[in-house]
């Protein structure tokens, strides 16, 4: 049986004052979302991923309630069945969707190729798992949430098939 690691939240900035509930995700965030993955899953030679709705659902009525709770934390595995998950928290309004994807794609200058967990020159697999999952090489979907809180926006994007199992190379 494959055993799998969640990803740690990455903290952006320090909040600042707004209103709880705006904005709604951009008309064009499923295609630019899409588009940032997709540009460091090219760099590596991996597929493409698609847009999945069922998806960007899920992680949208999680970043809602993340917002509203003002926390950030991974939804139990089984509420999100089996997907992998990256959030983003960060200072409401001052972040575009390229930003925050790009704090995922960051990481990838502590990585280091080699089979999950060994990946990081840190020795810590946590300062790499958002660049790993946007870059495995069997995940093939992703949909995502955005979402305001009290000052803070919260961005949670959910991947299909996981990524990040112990023992398998990246890409």
């Amino acid at each position: 049986m494959r055993t799998g690691w969640l990803i740690a939240a990455i903290i952006m900035a320090v909040p600042a004052a707004a209103e709880p509930g705006e904005p709604a995700p951009p008309a064009d965030f499923a295609r630019r979302v899409l588009a940032e993955h997709n540009a460091e899953r090219g760099r590596v030679g991996v597929p493409r991923l698609v847009w999945n709705g069922r998806l960007a659902h899920g992680a949208q009525a999680w970043a809602d309630r993340l917002a509203r709770d003002g926390t950030v934390r991974h939804a139990p595995r089984e509420a999100r069945g089996g997907a992998g998950e990256n959030l983003w928290f960060g200072t409401a309004g001052l972040f575009p969707t390229e930003a925050m994807i790009g704090a995922f794609v960051s990481q990838k200058r502590l990585y280091r190729p080699g089979p999950f967990p060994a990946v990081s020159s840190t020795g810590r697999w946590q300062d790499v798992g958002h660049y790993t999952q946007v870059v495995w090489r069997t995940t093939r979907e992703v949909g995502c949430g955005l979402a305001r809180g009290s000052g803070h926006d919260v961005l949670v994007c959910r991947y299909w098939p996981a990524g990040n199992w112990v023992g398998e190379a990246v890409y």
